[in-house]
């Protein structure tokens, strides 16, 4: 999730002008209450039919695939239906150990988890998926189910392009206009549809899910967005959860949700660009782009101006080398190959920087379906500011102390600013003391994509539920990563129930082993990305 602590240390942002929508009148409340009790009852009568997945998956045999049919408008249960499509491996346990099925969201929004039952074929997983099936699905609008378009996709790939911190006026009104037809697009493309994209309807998706799936009660893993759905499903549907992770927290707070909480994020980033430099000047003997951040801030910037004036195999300009470096932040399994192509770069060997940044025309439809999704929930879920020049005061403030992101961050929600749909009014998400089963929140504490915040916002909205927390380290999604005591700590409790009394820390898992393009042609390993 590209959203989420900030007014701290900047003090508090001129935040004008948020104009919203009621998310709806009690009777259509209670209609949409009603709608999801018969979609549910209609899917718990008609489990899911699991079968060999279509080769456009690219799932394995052990995998099966299988639909499920929920309604646009909950408010009009039996009128137009949408499939999701969702994936299954069974738990792989004698019955006795077999605890029902874990269902996994990666966040997003925009994001598919049918790649998640291949977890199973991993070690650190064997117990788990002894336990549980594990539960894959593409959410509303996500790739196969009912997918959502607002561009071109080779449109919305294009490349080279410019990604300027502090921008010109001129610059800012090309962005205003690719902005306005970008919502524009998404409405001519879906229609009547488009106000049903929304983190609610994700959460009632996932209810009627779980009754396809034949479970009385949820058992749910949600990773950032996910988090953030998970719980508005645990404020609708209290009496429907067994257990939920919640893995690197969005802040629920309303008042955040979500133009607050990317500016939050855009800032958090600023510290997470730090850490990663930090790193690479501490290993200067292998990359050679400076002795301090400052000095690897300097050589980042010789490449930004290099590739504004001749981008790389001419495809990869400042903004596609912003986004490659932007991955960094979030996971630093990519500190080393990131730092490898600045490094190979300045050196005149521009092919690993162009193997990591420049788009890949087989993805771009799958790029531009995940960015639609994302536009249509955060535009529908929240208001935003209509006017540009709010937008302009608090970027440009921010881009003061924070220039690594904002700006880009903003021209990637600005379409918000020109939504043709109505606005909802965010959930208040909470629960009612003894209302919830023990629930897990895990948070790395130096996270940029959900700053650490949110995850304590999120424990004091959800009593009972149990904080875990990885110090000094950034990385965003950290269950079944690269540290065991945070996997022991899931595992217990979704196998067990377990939980510590109410929070807990973990040492930060070690960092990434450098590794220079000479070492790996010698043959010396590197480090190995976890995978969930």
């Amino acid at each position: 999730m590209r959203a989420v602590a900030l007014y701290g240390t900047l003090g508090s942002l001129l935040l004008s002008a948020l104009v919203a929508a009621p998310a709806g009148s009690a009777d259509q409340q209670t209609a949409e209450a009603r709608g999801v009790a018969a979609a549910a009852q209609r899917a718990a009568a008609a489990p899911i039919t699991f079968s060999r997945c279509p080769q456009v998956e690219s799932l394995p045999g052990s995998v099966q695939c299988g639909t499920i049919e929920v309604p646009l408008d909950y408010a009009q249960p039996t009128g137009r239906q949408i499939k999701l499509t969702v994936s299954r491996v069974k738990a792989r346990g004698k019955r006795a150990q077999r605890q029902g099925a874990l269902v996994f969201n990666p966040g997003g929004p925009g994001a598919s988890s049918m790649y998640f039952p291949m977890v199973a074929q991993l070690a650190g997983w064997k117990r788990i998926a002894a336990a549980y099936d594990l539960v894959g699905y593409a959410p509303r609008g996500v790739a196969r189910s009912a997918p959502l378009s607002c561009q071109d996709p080779a449109d919305f790939t294009k490349a080279p392009t410019e990604s300027p911190s502090h921008p010109s006026e001129s610059y800012k009104k090309e962005r205003i206009a690719q902005a306005q037809a970008y919502a524009q697009g998404c409405a001519r493309n879906a229609g009547e549809a488009l106000p049903y994209y929304t983190s609610i309807n994700n959460a009632r998706d996932l209810d009627v899910l779980r009754a396809a799936l034949g479970e009385k009660k949820l058992t749910f893993m949600g990773a950032s967005y996910g988090t953030y759905f998970g719980a508005v499903y645990a404020t609708l549907f209290p009496t429907h959860i067994r257990r939920m992770v919640f893995d690197s927290v969005v802040d629920p707070d309303p008042q955040q949700i979500w133009y607050r909480n990317n500016l939050d994020q855009s800032l958090a980033f600023e510290s997470r660009w730090r850490d990663f430099r930090t790193w690479v000047a501490k290993h200067d003997a292998v990359y050679h782009l400076g002795v301090t951040a400052d000095e690897v801030l300097e050589s980042y910037e010789k490449v930004r101006a290099k590739l504004t004036r001749e981008p790389a195999g001419g495809l990869v300009g400042p903004a596609q080398l912003q986004a490659a470096i932007l991955k960094a932040g979030y996971y630093d399994d990519y500190w080393s190959s990131r730092a490898t192509a600045l490094s190979e770069y300045l050196k005149g060997d521009p092919k690993p920087l162009i193997e990591q940044a420049a788009p890949k025309p087989e993805t771009a439809r799958d790029d531009e379906n995940g960015n639609a999704v994302y536009t249509a929930v955060l535009c529908n879920d929240a208001a935003w500011p209509k006017d540009f020049e709010t937008w302009d005061r608090d970027n440009s403030k921010l881009a003061t102390v924070a220039p690594f992101e904002t700006w880009d961050n903003a021209w990637m929600n600005l379409p918000c600013a020109f939504w043709t749909t109505p606005q909802q009014t965010p959930m208040e998400v909470g629960a009612k003391e003894g209302e919830l089963p023990s629930t897990l929140i895990l948070a790395a504490e130096r996270d940029a994509a959900t700053p650490y915040h949110g995850a304590l916002e999120l424990q004091r909205r959800l009593p009972g539920s149990v904080l875990v927390t990885e110090k000094d380290a950034g990385t965003h999604g950290i269950a079944g990563g690269a540290n065991a005591c945070i996997n022991g700590y899931v595992e217990d409790y979704l196998l067990n129930g377990r939980t510590p009394v109410r929070r807990a820390s973990c040492a930060p898992h070690p960092e990434p082993n450098p590794v220079s393009l000479d070492e790996r042609a010698a043959g010396r390993p590197g480090h190995v990305m976890p995978t969930l």
